[in-house]
């Protein structure tokens, strides 16, 4: 009877991690390196990822050296997953060699934390999806190397729990009947 117990809450641990790692989005306040016109940080968080026109919903920063984005989540997480959807009209070249960044220092304006990914390429008005398993922080960072700009048109971030989690939820719910 025990194991059918401890099978059963493994299930029901697994079934709400699942749920736990790709629902519970995210929010805070984004700034970024700098503002070209009027497209500022807060548009890679405000829910619309397609849209038409030129980068309308879009972040963009000023053709600088490392420009970057930062998002203060406002307290300390573990981060499962980072999504990123590239600007749908021209330019999906601008975010490759992206460094997706987490962690809690704001040294470098947080761009010398740990590296969670490094964008490959992401095409014109699609979404990629970054893995960042028991990464802990309370600020992601996407910072472009080299003399670029970095424009953003949807940044999603989704906690997680470190793989310790589940294994004492495991050992503390198991009981004998």
């Amino acid at each position: 009877v025990k194991i059918k117990i401890l099978i059963l809450i493994q299930k029901q641990i697994k079934v709400y991690a699942f749920l736990l790692n790709f629902i519970v989005k995210l929010s805070g306040h984004a700034v970024q390196s700098s503002v070209l016109e009027y497209y500022r940080a807060d548009r890679a968080v405000d829910g619309i990822k397609h849209a038409p026109g030129p980068a309308s919903f879009c972040t963009h920063t000023n053709s600088e050296t490392n420009p970057w984005w930062r998002l203060d989540l406002l307290d300390n997480y573990y981060i499962r997953t980072v999504i990123i959807t590239n600007r749908a009209d021209c330019c999906p070249e601008r975010l490759d060699g992206a460094e997706i960044r987490i962690g809690n220092s704001l040294e470098n304006n947080g761009n010398n934390n740990p590296i969670c990914a490094v964008i490959a390429s992401i095409p014109i008005g699609a979404s990629h999806s970054y893995s960042c398993p028991d990464m802990e922080g309370r600020y992601m960072n996407i910072v472009v190397p080299g003399n670029r700009y970095l424009t953003l048109c949807e940044v999603e971030v989704y906690r997680g729990f470190p793989g310790m989690y589940l294994n004492s939820l495991i050992n503390t719910h198991t009981h004998t009947l």
